[in-house]
C-alpha cells in the first residue's frame, strides 16, 4: 500500500523549472532559502511602489533565509508590456530592486506557469478561487515548499514581516 501522503503528492513549487529575467534555467528550491515570497508583478500597475516594500523586506531578512521572487505578468490591463532586459532595468533604477527577478510569466488560463498553477491551487483565494485577480498578488512558501499563506495585492510587503518572521524563526 502507498504512503498517500507522499505517492500522489503534487511536485513542490520548488522543484519547478523557472527562469532568470536573464533566461537561465533554475528552480526556486536552488536559491537555498528558509522562505520564499513569490510574487506576480507588473511595472505600470498601481501597486508597483511595492517593489520599495519587498526590496525592504528582502534587505531586513535576506540573511535569516528570505528569498523573494518577482515574476513580471502582462495579463491584468497590459501593466508589463516591457522585455525582461527594460524589466529588470526599471525594477532596478526606480525601486533599487537586488532581488531575483524572473522572466515574464503567465498567471490565469491555458497557458499559466506550472509554478503559478500549483501555488493556486495549494492556495486558494476568496472563496476557494484558484484565479489571480491582480498584480502583486503574493504567496508565502516555507523552505519545505509547502504553501503557506496567499495574500491579496493590497496586502502591503510590511504586513507580511511577522508571517515571514514566524517562518524564519
Amino acid at each position: 500500500m502507498s504512503d498517500s501522503n507522499n505517492s500522489d503528492a503534487p511536485t513542490s513549487v520548488l522543484h519547478i523549472p523557472v527562469k532568470t529575467i536573464d533566461n537561465r534555467e533554475t528552480t526556486l528550491g536552488e536559491l537555498g532559502a528558509k522562505a520564499y515570497l513569490v510574487v506576480n508583478t507588473a511595472s505600470k500597475c498601481g501597486f508597483t511602489p511595492q517593489y520599495k516594500g519587498l526590496e525592504t523586506l528582502w534587505q531586513d531578512y535576506r540573511d535569516k533565509g528570505l528569498q523573494v521572487a518577482a515574476f513580471p505578468c502582462n495579463q491584468f490591463g497590459a501593466q508589463e508590456p516591457d522585455n525582461e532586459e527594460q524589466i529588470a532595468e526599471f525594477c532596478e533604477l526606480n525601486f533599487g530592486v537586488s532581488f531575483p527577478l524572473f522572466a515574464k510569466v503567465e498567471v490565469n488560463g491555458k497557458s499559466a506557469h506550472p509554478l503559478f498553477q500549483q501555488l493556486k491551487t495549494e492556495a486558494p483565494g476568496l472563496l476557494g478561487s484558484e484565479g489571480i485577480k491582480w498584480n502583486f498578488t503574493k504567496f508565502l512558501v516555507d523552505g519545505e515548499g509547502r504553501v503557506i499563506k496567499r495574500y491579496a495585492p493590497a496586502t502591503s510587503p510590511a504586513d507580511m514581516a511577522k508571517d515571514i518572521e514566524t517562518i524564519l524563526n
